[in-house]
C-alpha cells in the first residue's frame, strides 16, 4: 500500500477497550490506515471477562494485522493502576516512548445498567462500578498517556461517548458515565492545548454491535429483520462507521481545530465523505431530530 492509502504508517495507537464493538472496529480501521495498534481488553481465548462474550482481544489484534497494520494484544484491566502502568511501560520500551493516538472506549456497563428504574431502585454498587469501569479507567489511561504526547508536542486523545451534548440519557449512572467522558475530553483539551495535543469526544449512532445483533436475534446478513422489534434499528450503523471517522480524524493534519468538540459518526461522515461498510449513510442525528427524541 502507498503512504497515501496508509496515512498512519509509522504511527502508534492504543485502543483501550478493543475486544468488540466500536473498539474493535476502530482498531481495525487505524490498522488499515497503517498504524501499529495496541489493543487492550479483558477477554482472551483462555478466559472470558465478566461480559461473558466470545470475542477476544487476540482476534482483534489479528484483524488489525490482516487490515494492513500491526496489532498487539495486551490483556489487562484498565481499572487497575498497576496494569495501566505496565501497559505504558511496554509502549515506552517497544516504541521508544512514542504514542500518537489514544482511543478510550472502555465501558463494560451493560450488565450493570437497569433501564426503566429510578436510581434508588437499583444496586448502588453497580452504579458506582459503572463509574469505575467507564470513567475512572478513562482518566487513569489518559493520565499515563498524556506525558508521552506532551513530550513530543503532538497526539490525539479520543473519548468514545454516547450522545452529543449534556442531556439525560435515561439512566442516572449510565448518563453520568457518558457525560463524564464527554467533559473529560473537553477538560483535557483545555489542559493539553498549550502542548500541541488534541482531545475530543465522538459518539456513534444506534450501534449495530455484536451484542446488539445478538439481543435482537439477528445477524449482520439479516439485521433489518430486527425492525419488527424496534423500527429505529433500521437507522443503525455498523461499528465501522464511527471507526472510519476516527481513522479520518487521526489522519487529519488539521485535527487540532476540532479539539474539545463533541463529535458524532454522522457529522464526521459529512466532514470526511465516507460511508458505512454496508453501503449506507446513516444519520442518527437527523433521524432523532425528525422524530423528536
Amino acid at each position: 500500500m502507498t503512504t497515501k492509502n496508509q496515512p498512519l504508517r509509522n504511527q502508534i495507537a492504543l485502543v483501550a477497550g478493543a475486544t468488540r464493538g466500536a473498539g474493535r472496529a476502530i482498531a481495525v480501521e487505524l490498522g488499515r490506515a497503517g498504524a501499529t495498534v495496541y489493543v487492550t481488553g479483558r477477554s482472551t481465548r483462555a478466559k472470558r471477562s465478566p461480559m461473558n462474550r466470545p470475542e477476544t482481544i487476540e482476534e482483534t489484534a489479528e484483524l488489525v494485522t490482516e487490515a494492513g497494520g500491526k496489532g498487539i494484544a495486551v490483556c489487562m484491566d484498565h481499572t487497575k493502576e498497576e496494569d495501566v502502568v505496565a501497559l505504558f511501560n511496554q509502549i515506552k520500551s517497544e516504541q521508544q516512548g512514542r504514542l500518537d493516538v489514544l482511543v478510550n472506549d472502555l465501558w463494560g456497563g451493560d450488565p450493570l445498567t437497569e433501564w426503566g428504574k429510578g436510581f434508588w431502585e437499583t444496586p448502588l454498587a453497580n452504579g458506582l462500578l459503572i463509574q469505575k469501569q467507564a470513567v475512572h479507567s478513562h482518566i487513569m489511561t489518559a493520565y499515563y498517556a498524556a506525558p508521552l504526547m506532551v513530550e513530543r508536542k503532538a497526539g490525539l486523545i479520543v473519548e468514545i461517548t454516547d450522545g452529543v451534548g449534556y442531556h439525560y440519557r435515561g439512566n442516572l449512572y449510565y448518563s453520568l458515565a457518558k457525560i463524564g467522558v464527554s467533559h473529560l475530553a473537553q477538560g483535557m483539551a483545555a489542559d493539553l492545548k498549550p502542548h500541541g495535543v488534541t482531545a475530543l469526544a465522538v459518539t456513534p449512532g444506534f450501534l449495530r454491535s455484536e451484542a446488539m445483533l445478538e439481543y435482537f436475534g439477528v445477524q449482520e446478513e439479516n439485521w433489518r429483520d430486527a425492525a419488527e422489534q424496534d423500527i429505529h434499528f433500521l437507522q443503525s450503523e455498523t461499528p465501522y462507521f464511527v471507526a472510519q471517522g476516527i481513522a479520518a480524524l487521526a489522519a487529519d493534519p488539521q485535527v487540532a481545530e476540532k479539539s474539545g468538540q463533541l463529535l458524532s459518526s454522522w457529522s464526521l461522515s459529512d466532514d470526511y465523505g465516507f460511508i458505512d461498510i454496508d453501503g449506507r449513510s446513516p444519520h442518527w442525528g437527523r433521524y432523532a431530530e425528525e422524530n423528536g427524541f
